[in-house]
């Protein structure tokens, strides 16, 4: 499921991008990430670096992460296709789910903090104030062992409203 959704992005972005031009010219971006699912908001504090919260949302975890990025052009006819990498941080907390063979240690709750990094790219519609991203964010969780430090498996889809 996750591969097809990031190829039916790709397609999408396709299609946008021969239909239009397109910048990537907006300042302020609120939406919603999936894989875990989230709430996102982006603000650039300059021309090509930005700040973005992240809010995730899943069954048995609430994490918040904070990160720095910078946005480079990717050099291709493309417009308002940018790449970027940074790095962040996160706090979160999850409880751990019934185990039949441990009741004793069902229902802890713990918290977790740690550093986390981010890749992807970032599209912004022109003809839309809409942004889509698709991104990586590894993480390690620096307080003890959890869901919260799965480094591999945060990161997704994005799609932000956007406003100049």
């Amino acid at each position: 499921m996750k591969k097809f959704t990031i190829i039916l992005i790709l397609i999408i972005c396709n299609v946008a991008i021969k239909a239009q031009n397109v910048t990537n010219d907006y300042k302020t971006a609120i939406g919603l990430k999936s894989l875990p699912g989230g709430i996102t908001f982006k603000q650039f504090i300059s021309n090509n670096n930005a700040v973005e919260g992240i809010m995730y949302f899943d069954r048995d975890v609430t994490r918040f992460t904070a990160l720095y990025e910078l946005h480079y052009d990717i050099q291709s006819t493309i417009e308002g296709l940018k790449w970027f990498i940074g790095p962040g941080v996160h706090v979160g907390g999850w409880t751990t789910t019934f185990r039949a063979n441990n009741p004793k240690k069902s229902g802890l709750s713990t918290m977790g903090v740690g550093i986390d990094g981010i890749i992807g790219i970032d599209y912004k519609i022109d003809a839309l104030p809409f942004d889509i991203s698709v991104d990586w964010q590894p993480s390690v969780n620096l307080t003890s062992y959890s869901y919260l430090s799965s480094g591999l498996t945060w990161g997704g889809v994005a799609f932000r409203y956007t406003i100049k």
